[in-house]
C-alpha cells in the first residue's frame, strides 16, 4: 500500500536545528528514577531505542548542578565528575546505532521531593514560594537566587556540550521550576520577574539566553513547555494565541531552536476557531521548528490505561496515525515525539514504518517495570 504524505514525511530522512536525523521520530523524555545518588545507572535502554530507529532522543530530565534543584537522589543530576561520566558510554552506544542524543535540563522547583532529595535541610526554590494546594515552602528567591539558577543552567548546558550531547532541551513544562515562573497562579512576583505573561515569560528566557552564550550560536536548544501541570490538567498559561506569543516570542528570540510542546492529547485544537494544536501554534507563532507529544498511537489519552496500537492506515480515530499523518503532511509541526510507546516497543519506528502496526505490544501498568532498565 502506497505510504501518505504524512507518513512519507515521518519517516524521510531531515534536518531540524542543524541535526541530521534519519526520521522525524523522536523518542520523549521520561523520568525513570534509575540513578543512585545522581549517578545513572548503566542500561541499554537508550541503546536499544536507537536500535530500533528512533530518530533522535531525548533523555529524561537531568537535574542541573544547584543545591535545591533535584527531584530526588534517584534521578541523575549532572553536577559530580561520575554523575555526569555516567553518561559517557549511553551517548556513545546511542550515537554508534545512529541518533542523535539531547540531553534534558531540569530544576524541580517546588515540586522537589525534599526529604528525599541531596539537600533535605534546604528550602525549595520558587518563584513566590507558593504552589495550589500546597503549605508555601520556600521564601520567593532573591535576585541572587536567580541568578545562580540561570548560571546553573549554563554551566550544565556547556557540560553537556562537552560531554559530546547533540543537544540539550530546557524542561519548562509540569509545574517545575521555570513552568512555576510562567504561571500566574505561582508566580505573584511584582518585580521584573512577575507580572503579565510577557514578564513571567523573562526567567525562562533568561536561562536560555545563558545557554546560548556558553555553548554558541549553533548548539541545538530544544524548549519543552506545557499549558497543563501535574496536579492541574486544565490549567492554561495562554488563553488566546495573542498571549501564547508573548510567552513564547521572548524565548524564541534567546535562542530556542525547537519548542516541544507537550500535551496530554496531540489531536485536540489548542484554541477555538483553529484546529492547530499547542505545537502547530508555536510552529506559526515564533516561526521555530516544533515538536507535538500526547499519547501518539495510542488508543486512549495519557491518564488511562492504553493501547500503543495506532490502526490500520485508514483508522479514523483521532488517535490513530492517520490523524498524525494528516497534521503532519501540512506542516502543522516538525518533530513527532513518542513516549509510552516506545516503552513497549524499543522499535515502534521500524514497526510502524513497514506497517507492522499488529506486532506493536500494549502498553500495560507492568509496562515501566521492565522497559525502564
Amino acid at each position: 500500500m502506497a505510504k501518505s504524505e504524512g507518513e512519507r514525511r515521518l519517516f524521510e530522512p531531515t534536518i531540524v536545528a542543524g541535526l541530521s536525523l534519519r526520521n522525524r521520530v523522536v523518542m520523549s523524555p521520561m523520568t525513570r528514577s534509575q540513578a543512585v545518588d545522581g549517578v545513572l545507572k548503566p542500561s541499554a535502554y537508550y541503546r536499544k531505542r536507537a536500535e530500533g530507529e528512533v530518530g533522535l532522543i531525548i533523555t529524561e530530565a537531568v537535574a542541573i548542578d544547584h543545591p535545591v534543584a533535584d527531584f530526588t537522589r534517584n534521578c541523575p543530576l549532572f553536577g559530580a565528575e561520575a554523575q555526569q561520566a555516567a553518561w559517557g558510554p549511553v551517548l556513545d552506544a546511542v550515537h554508534a546505532a545512529g541518533a542523535p542524543m539531547v540531553m534534558q535540563l531540569w530544576h524541580t522547583g517546588l515540586k522537589r521531593k525534599v526529604e528525599q532529595s541531596f539537600n533535605p535541610h534546604l528550602p525549595s526554590f520558587s518563584p513566590s514560594g507558593v504552589y495550589p494546594g500546597w503549605e508555601v515552602e520556600s521564601a520567593p528567591m532573591s535576585e541572587a537566587d536567580i541568578a545562580a539558577v540561570i548560571e546553573a543552567y549554563g554551566q550544565a548546558a556547556h557540560a553537556a556540550q562537552k560531554t559530546g550531547f547533540d543537544g540539550v532541551e530546557v524542561h519548562a513544562a509540569h509545574g517545575y521550576l521555570i513552568d512555576e515562573f510562567f504561571w500566574s497562579a505561582t508566580n505573584r512576583r511584582a518585580d521584573g520577574w512577575g507580572g503579565d505573561i510577557a514578564g513571567r515569560a523573562r526567567f525562562g528566557a533568561e536561562v536560555v539566553r545563558e545557554i546560548r552564550r556558553r555553548t554558541g550560536p549553533t548548539f541545538p536548544i530544544f524548549f519543552r513547555f506545557s499549558q497543563w501541570k501535574t496536579d492541574f490538567y486544565e490549567a492554561k498559561l495562554a488563553e488566546t494565541p495573542d498571549e501564547l506569543a508573548r510567552l513564547l516570542q521572548p524565548l524564541a528570540d534567546a535562542g530556542v531552536d525547537v519548542f516541544d510542546a507537550s500535551t496530554r492529547r496531540f489531536w485536540i485544537p489548542e484554541f477555538a476557531g483553529s484546529d492547530l494544536n499547542l505545537a502547530g501554534w508555536a510552529r506559526k507563532l515564533t516561526g521555530r521548528a516544533a515538536m507535538t507529544v500526547g499519547s501518539v498511537g495510542l488508543d486512549t489519552a495519557l491518564d488511562n490505561n492504553s493501547s500503543i496500537r495506532g490502526g490500520p492506515a485508514g483508522d479514523a480515530r483521532p488517535q490513530g496515525l492517520s490523524r498524525l499523518y494528516e497534521m503532519l503532511a501540512r506542516g502543522d509541526f516538525d518533530l513527532v515525539g513518542v513516549g509510552r510507546g516506545l516503552l513497549a516497543n524499543p522499535d515502534w519506528p521500524r514497526l510502524v514504518r513497514e506497517g507492522r502496526l499488529a506486532e506493536l505490544a500494549p502498553y500495560t501498568d507492568a509496562t515501566p517495570r521492565t522497559a525502564l532498565i
